[in-house]
């Protein structure tokens, strides 16, 4: 199952918008706090348990310039997934969406698909507004 976030203009440059996201302890900032909790993180993984009592576990994978994070997901995550972070220049500011690759079946396809995009939405609009504070 392949999911993109909704693409936002941030107002930051590519590099700074990178050097915030390869860190891993910074993707507590974008998060739904009201959602998540038992938050650990250290620069290059994090995980935390979200509402429901899944935990997340996610790992960096790599990088492609400036312009991609790869994340992968860890042994506690519920299934096997893998999340790319898109932060393409544009002048003085950046665009920016999460891409996942998620291996479910149907089933949970079908329960996971709109809590997922909903995350990922909400994930990108937090970046930009971090980068507008």
């Amino acid at each position: 199952m392949i999911l993109k976030s909704t693409s936002v203009l941030i107002n930051a440059q590519q590099e700074k918008i990178y050097n915030f996201l390869s860190d891993s302890t910074n993707l507590v900032y974008i998060l739904p706090k009201d959602n998540i909790s038992d938050w650990n993180a250290s620069s290059t993984e994090c995980s935390f348990k979200v509402q429901g009592g899944v935990i997340i576990s996610l790992i960096q994978d790599g990088s492609e310039g400036h312009s991609k994070i790869f994340m992968k997901s860890g042994e506690k995550s519920p299934f096997p997934f893998k999340l790319i972070l898109h932060i393409e220049s544009k002048e003085n500011q950046s665009q920016g969406y999460i891409e996942f690759d998620g291996e479910v079946n149907m089933f949970l396809k079908m329960m996971v698909e709109k809590p997922l995009t909903n995350l990922f939405n909400y994930m990108s609009e937090k970046l930009k507004t971090h980068f507008e504070n």
